[in-house]
């Protein structure tokens, strides 16, 4: 088992061999490795990421099969599904570490923008499940002067909601409240830059 700091390393050297172009997971696995990755599986880190296309948490930090307990929905919103999926990673794999990656020019982020600057057009009640969730975040950064400029709007409601989840996820549950309280678990904030391949992990 990986303590968070070396479960922390290991991503952000995967990731620096992705942006170098470097990458040494993606490979065809043999018919023994998928035999013995059958029998049970020993991820080493929990990412909670967004459902869009360009973002495979895998790819991004270079890891191979079986390497990352992968948790993906628009805007990478904590609902109770989610939480009930790290709490089962965390428990039955003891991952260390939990990374909530947001990313730039995040599409669930600028329905939200849109919704709340159109209130007479609102999406589906589907999707207005989701905009709910991110609304919190937007709505405090539209109250200052970012109002005016939607590009920083966009770019600061990312990390906003990055926060939010990182927040809900380390004190919106007992049983990952009681492994945070007792050194076993971690909770950080990313953010994946889709013009540089590049995450930056967040200080809190």
């Amino acid at each position: 088992m990986l303590t968070a700091q070396e479960a922390l390393s290991r991503l952000k050297q995967g990731n620096q061999r992705f942006v170098a172009g470097e990458t040494t997971h993606h490979k065809q696995l043999s018919h023994q490795e998928r035999a013995e990755m059958a029998e049970d599986q020993n991820p080493f880190a929990i990412v909670l990421g967004c459902s869009d296309s360009r973002v495979p948490a895998e790819m991004v930090f270079d890891q191979g099969l079986g390497d990352l307990f992968v948790i993906r929905v628009a805007g990478n919103v904590v609902a109770p599904s989610q939480v009930g999926s790290v709490e089962f990673a965390a428990e039955r794999y003891d991952c260390a570490v939990v990374v909530v990656l947001g990313h730039s020019h995040c599409g669930a982020i600028q329905a939200t923008i849109d919704t709340l600057m159109n209130p007479d057009s609102p999406p589906s009640a589907n999707l207005m499940s989701i905009v709910n969730r991110v609304r919190p975040s937007v709505e405090t950064l539209m109250q200052t002067e970012l109002k005016h400029d939607l590009c920083k709007l966009s770019k600061h409601a990312v990390r906003s909601n990055v926060f939010a989840s990182v927040n809900q996820l380390s004190h919106g549950s007992a049983v990952l409240e009681s492994l945070i309280a007792k050194g076993k678990l971690q909770v950080v904030g990313a953010e994946y830059s889709l013009e540089s391949g590049e995450v930056v992990f967040f200080d809190f």
